[in-house]
């Protein structure tokens, strides 16, 4: 299989985004700026790779250079992952309330300057777990607002019809930099220390902040200032009253808890069970975001060659076939079966979130997108500890084996949540459902 390098990748996907003239406007009455929407692009590539050589640097800082145990890497780890439970919402809210570039541009710089300041720690030989944790906070909160806003501000850069293609991109460079990053970042730290692995997502971070501001995104009329309880509110009621929105939110839950499940049993598993070595486990792995990797690219074309609800189906399906392959090892052990598993692990996903990406900016009011894009943030990142525990407690008690058996069944049952909805019905993308409140009046392009 031939690869295409990151940047080819970028601007093939990007020049299949229809683009208009000025004149031509969609139906919400903004402009479609594609040169605009390949900035964005250009800066999420930037930014989601420097958050993946950040990630997979520290905790290697934290155990080669600060001989840091497994207590203090867990320390680490619930630092990274904290502000995805406890800050999406807000950031959401911020996310409406204001500018959406301004946001991501304010977060990305906060990150950049977190590196930094790891960078001259490093240097001076201050560096310490604790400082550590709390860097990592930090910059993951930049991660958070960026993630939150980069859904929310893409409708207003592309057509309505453009949106697929447009969050496949997104997605695209999230799985290049999900597989690449960690791999990157670990020869860096390996061959060169630790200060050149911060200071190279450092500069990546000030090359995503550089491209987004070539982005002119359109103003927005201020909406009137409320309690910050009932904003949320309104978006968490929005979210489960909406026939489509409401299942979409239960699978992604349950096949969370699933799919965490099943990767807190897999390591066990694979060496006690299927007697894989670490070198044989990290291959299986590694097929994960190849699969990741395929299935952006395929997205936009299932879309297009699927009714809307046969697309967003396929994902939670092709999961339970991925997950029927995992339970098949127990009877057939074999490391290309577990191997084919996560690459479908990897790939039906990517479908599911690039359809339901596009399907909530299709259906949700301009002035929400942000709350809606933080729910779905928090829900997912709330049910990956739960998982955990779970998987933990079934573990203990009978061992990895049935974890993976029990991680199965949770993917037959995201499955049914979203059969029985209204989705698989869906034909095309639907208009927004309340057209009253969908818009706000918009001034000029900025």
């Amino acid at each position: 299989m031939v690869v295409m390098p990151q940047h080819q990748i970028l601007n093939t996907v990007t020049l299949a985004i229809p683009e208009r003239p000025t004149s031509d406007r969609p139906a919400s009455g903004r402009p479609a700026h594609t040169a605009s929407f390949r900035a964005l692009a250009w800066s999420n590539l930037a930014a989601q790779s420097a958050e993946q050589i950040a990630l997979s640097a520290t905790p290697l800082v934290a155990v080669l250079a600060l001989r840091a145990g497994a207590g203090a890497t867990g320390l680490l780890a619930a630092a990274q992952t904290l502000p995805f439970l406890l800050l999406s919402l807000p950031a959401g809210l911020l996310a409406d309330r204001t500018s959406r570039k301004l946001l991501m541009v304010t977060a990305e710089t906060l990150r950049a300057v977190t590196l930094l300041a790891l960078v001259v720690l490093t240097a001076l030989g201050l560096l310490s777990v604790p400082l550590l944790a709390v860097l990592g906070f930090l910059a993951a909160t930049g991660t958070v607002a960026f993630s939150v806003a980069a859904p929310a501000l893409v409708p207003a850069l592309v057509p309505r019809e453009g949106l697929a293609r447009a969050n496949g991109l997104l997605e695209l460079a999230r799985s290049a930099a999900f597989a690449a990053g960690p791999a990157l970042g670990g020869i860096v730290v390996g061959w060169a220390g630790a200060s050149p692995a911060f200071v190279m997502a450092a500069i990546l971070s000030m090359i995503a902040v550089l491209c987004l501001l070539r982005v002119p995104e359109p103003s927005r009329v201020p909406p009137p200032r409320r309690h910050i309880l009932r904003d949320m509110q309104e978006g968490a009621g929005f979210v489960w009253h909406h026939r489509l929105l409401r299942p979409i939110l239960l699978t992604a839950v349950g096949w969370n808890l699933a799919w965490i499940m099943l990767q807190a049993a897999y390591v066990p598993y694979a060496a006690e069970v299927l007697g894989l070595t670490a070198s044989g486990i990290g291959g299986t792995l590694a097929s994960f975001g190849i699969g990741m990797i395929v299935g952006a690219l395929m997205a936009p074309r299932v879309m297009r060659g699927l009714p809307l609800g046969a697309a967003i189906v396929a994902g939670p399906a092709v999961s339970v076939v991925a997950a029927g392959v995992m339970i098949g090892t127990i009877l057939v052990p074999s490391a290309m079966l577990v191997a084919l598993a996560f690459f479908l692990f990897g790939a039906g996903p990517l479908v599911w979130i690039v359809s339901t990406m596009t399907l909530r900016q299709a259906v949700t009011p301009q002035f929400m997108l942000g709350r809606v894009s933080a729910l779905f943030m928090t829900a997912n990142t709330g049910a990956r500890p739960i998982g955990a525990a779970v998987a933990g407690l079934i573990g203990a008690a009978f061992g990895p084996t049935t974890c993976i058996a029990v991680a199965g069944f949770g993917f037959l049952v995201q499955l049914a949540v979203i059969l029985v909805s209204p989705v698989p019905h869906l034909v095309r993308m639907p208009d927004p459902e309340h057209r009253d409140c969908a818009e706000e009046p918009l001034k000029s392009a900025a």
